[in-house]
């Protein structure tokens, strides 16, 4: 079974007068390229997260963020109201020394100033339980993640299946148009000779390089492989092995050489009609292939 690249977890508790949140998000990418922001007193289990998280999602564009936030009738400091005083005054000094009017909204004007509140200091400490809070959440967030990329796996899969059918559909069909190729390139062979007046020519000797020329023409390995390449994307999308992505995306490209050489081989309309159609399901899968882990 496969999984996506591509997904969302997300774990909330309170602990301490706190809401602890994490929240683990993954994109596509090539490599591993992971993004991690907690508060500033969480920053001693920062690795030890980026490593956990890293383990369980393997590859893709991860961020990681945890937030702390005091929950409704907690607070963790008080306004500080001599230091707004020492303000206060100083802008009423300024007004004045300027000429220019004093704020119409005082509080806001006071509110935002550095040092306008006073933090506990013993609000930023933090215990080792809150610590274990944190783990536990995160690997909440995780477990959700991975949920999500089996559910968009499953989509994935149905769509990957759809199109290697349709692919094998139209390969199914290119034998109906071969023995009419190769009769048709011979009549216009014959044709091309007919018309060229008072010219003889071995007919063993043009049997001979007809058959050469058709061999040229010749798609039968093509089939083959085309057909083995069909089978062994499905065998690795449905394998456990974890991390199937690359090994798909290679596949594909497989089978992209296969089917660009039937249509250079074509000569007919009809079989580079199959051709044509049978790009379009690979570029679909393509596209989306960029999505599997």
């Amino acid at each position: 079974m496969i999984l996506s690249m591509t997904g969302f977890g997300k774990a909330t508790k309170v602990y301490n007068n706190k809401k602890i949140t994490a929240e683990v998000k993954s994109l596509n990418s090539k490599q591993l390229d992971f993004g991690v922001r907690t508060p500033q007193n969480h920053r001693g289990i920062e690795m030890e997260l980026r490593n956990s998280v890293s383990k369980a999602l393997m590859r893709g564009k991860i961020d990681l963020f945890v937030y702390c936030e005091p929950i409704e009738g907690a607070t963790s400091g008080t306004i500080n109201v001599p230091m707004l005083k020492q303000y206060k005054a100083q802008i009423e000094e300024m007004a004045k020394e300027l000429q220019i009017p004093e704020p119409d909204d005082w509080y806001a004007t006071l509110l935002r100033l550095p040092d306008a509140l006073k933090t506990d200091a013993k609000s930023n400490e933090v215990d080792e339980e809150e610590l274990n809070v944190v783990k536990e959440l995160v690997a909440q967030a995780t477990e959700q993640l991975i949920e999500f990329r089996r559910q968009e796996g499953a989509r994935l899969s149905t769509f990957f299946e759809e199109k290697i059918t349709a692919i094998q559909a139209l390969l199914n069909e290119v034998p109906r148009y071969e023995e009419p190729r190769t009769q048709k390139i011979k009549g216009r062979i014959l044709d091309a000779l007919a018309k060229i007046k008072e010219v003889d020519y071995d007919k063993n000797r043009f049997e001979q390089e007809l058959i050469y020329y058709i061999e040229k023409l010749d798609i039968t390995e093509e089939k083959i492989r085309l057909q083995n390449h069909l089978n062994y994307f499905l065998e690795t999308m449905n394998s456990e092995e974890p991390g199937q992505g690359k090994k798909l995306g290679f596949i594909s490209q497989e089978i992209g050489r296969e089917v660009n050489t039937m249509g250079s081989k074509a000569n007919q309309a009809d079989l580079q009609n199959l051709v044509v159609r049978m790009k379009d399901h690979l570029e679909q899968i393509k596209e989306q292939v960029l999505n599997v882990l």
